[in-house]
């Protein structure tokens, strides 16, 4: 048996989906919540092998809860089935584990095959789902690196690309020098570098600061 918990704001999409479900001889349903917050306990509680999950809901939305219950309980596949269709949150559920991404357009079907094929370790993507998803990761793979860098990392490489020691960078920007450490060290992770120095010569590159003025 398929053990799933359906997570729904809406009484009776819920209702709904638990009857459409348990029609299936493979499947049980093992719970219903109707937020982020309920979803999360209800995994603890019965760790479902599938969870149908939304994304829009009130208190914890789906996304956060979607973090939570891939931290709590890996096994557990999350096959998020949703209205909503932006370019973000879709990236940003592949990204965080979810397996599948369905609308619910889609029908009856497609919802029973997701759940099947969750629990076999497979993914489902509605056609128009996976179009947007191949455009995003193409989008994100073309934009600038710099644009992966929070306000602060881009500070703390412009005072790299200056010269700037550690003890430097923290006076400048009112922050502890350990606070500079994780900076630099999330700035060569996300850029790819192997050291300082070699970030210190991308800001250069990338003209964060005129040469003249590393040079002084």
């Amino acid at each position: 048996m398929i053990r799933v918990l359906i997570v729904d704001d809406h009484t009776v999409v819920r209702q709904g989906l638990r009857f459409l479900l348990q029609q299936e001889a493979d499947i049980e349903v093992v719970g219903e919540a109707a937020d982020g917050n309920e979803a999360i306990e209800a995994v603890r509680e019965q760790v479902p092998a599938v969870v149908l999950l939304d994304l829009l809901m009130p208190n914890t939305d789906g996304l956060s809860a979607l973090r939570v219950i891939k931290r709590i309980s890996p096994a557990t596949q999350v096959v998020i089935l949703t209205s909503h269709q932006g370019d973000d949150q879709l990236f940003e559920a592949i990204k965080a584990g979810a397996i599948s991404y369905v609308l619910k357009a889609a029908g009856v079907e497609a919802v029973v095959g997701s759940v099947r094929a969750a629990a076999r370790g497979e993914s489902v993507l509605d056609p128009s789902v996976a179009a947007k998803l191949l455009h995003e990761m193409r989008r994100r793979r073309d934009r600038d690196p710099v644009d992966q860098l929070s306000p602060r990392e881009v500070d703390v490489l412009t005072a790299l690309a200056r010269g700037h020691s550690n003890k430097e960078i923290a006076q400048d920007l009112s922050i502890g020098e350990e606070t500079v450490k994780t900076h630099v060290s999330n700035i060569l992770s996300k850029l790819h570098l192997a050291d300082r120095t070699q970030a210190a010569i991308y800001g250069l590159q990338q003209r964060l600061v005129p040469l003249d003025d590393a040079l002084e």
